[in-house]
């Protein structure tokens, strides 16, 4: 059974994927955010909290597939 704690932070995730996909990587962001600040060690949470930090500060282009593409190691 999942716990309350774990549901909400399922739905925080899922807002935050949907403002992903939409390219409002700021309001990804906050709602990653708030999922991280009720489960610190949720990695998806954390994984996409760091990658709309990316985006926020350089966007990727209007014709997006919404895939991630790692420039460093």
């Amino acid at each position: 059974m999942i716990s309350d704690t774990k549901k909400k932070v399922l739905e925080w995730f899922a807002k935050g994927r949907n403002y992903y996909k939409l390219m409002r990587f700021k309001d990804a962001q906050e709602c990653f955010a708030k999922a991280l600040k009720l489960d610190p060690q949720d990695g998806p949470s954390s994984l996409y909290f760091k990658r709309c930090a990316l985006y926020v500060k350089s966007p990727p282009p209007d014709d997006w597939d919404g895939v991630f593409v790692m420039t460093t190691k």
